[in-house]
């Protein structure tokens, strides 16, 4: 049966049980009338099996369980099939290990209905608008990021300034317009796909400033590798957006 609730906030996980029992209570205490979605990939230290019991308790959280790692933009776009499905109006991706604060959802959450002017479609959780900021970091890691918000603004014709941040609010009657076997994504390039595909929908994207923390427990799930993978699939998508708009061109005249 679908679900009358209107917020469902989608995490994913793999070996988080440092940080998700607080960060869901974290949750159910600023938005006690959202429903919490895990999807698990099989985490060896019982993150799945708390979630279950969790669930037992309270019927606001449930969990996913997937049978190994396969990936961040995997992992949201079940969630996000999730939300479709059970009707759900809005949908919120957070990470687990409180990079992303519950604090701010009250401020994501109510700039989709900002009255006055027309809603957003997706709100991020912005490191990069003014009054945004990142604590923890290291040179490398802030230069990497600022990088590839440059990268993605040039190739896919943003004026988001963070395009890379995975802290967002996105209307799911849109997301139901999304082919999401056309996604490309399995890793971290997912948060800039899917705004790219939203915004040739015609998305309304919106940004509000929080600070991103360094991960309090746990280990980073990013590499070198997954970077890589990731400017590689931005490169692709920019490419076919000019390959696509030079063929609209060329077949109008």
């Amino acid at each position: 049966m679908a679900s009358s609730r209107q917020i469902l906030i989608a995490i994913a996980t793999y070996n988080e049980i440092e940080n998700l029992p607080r960060l869901v209570d974290e949750i159910l205490a600023v938005v006690p009338a959202a429903d919490i979605l895990v999807i698990d990939d099989n985490s060896p230290d019982g993150t799945g099996a708390w979630c279950d019991q969790k669930g037992a308790a309270d019927p606001r959280v449930r969990c996913l369980h997937r049978s190994g790692k396969l990936g961040l933009g995997s992992a949201i776009v079940a969630a996000m099939k999730y939300a479709i499905a059970e009707r759900y109006p809005y949908f919120v991706n957070m990470d687990a290990d409180f990079s992303h604060h519950p604090r701010y959802l009250p401020a994501i959450l109510a700039g989709m209905e900002q009255a006055g002017e027309p809603a957003a479609d997706v709100m991020i959780g912005s490191r990069y608008v003014p009054g945004g900021a990142i604590e923890g970091w290291p040179l490398k890691r802030h230069l990497m990021s600022r990088g590839v918000n440059i990268y993605t603004r040039w190739l896919l014709g943003f004026t988001t300034r963070d395009c890379s941040g995975g802290y967002r609010c996105y209307r799911t009657s849109l997301l139901e317009r999304v082919d999401f076997d056309e996604i490309r994504s399995r890793g971290y390039s997912f948060q800039e796909e899917i705004l790219w595909r939203l915004k040739r929908l015609g998305a309304k994207i919106g940004e509000t400033p929080v600070t991103f923390a360094n991960r309090r427990e746990g280990e980073s799930k990013i590499d070198s590798r997954e970077a890589w993978a990731a400017l590689r699939i931005i490169f692709g998508l920019g490419t076919s957006g000019w390959f696509s708009k030079r063929s609209s061109a060329t077949s109008s005249h």
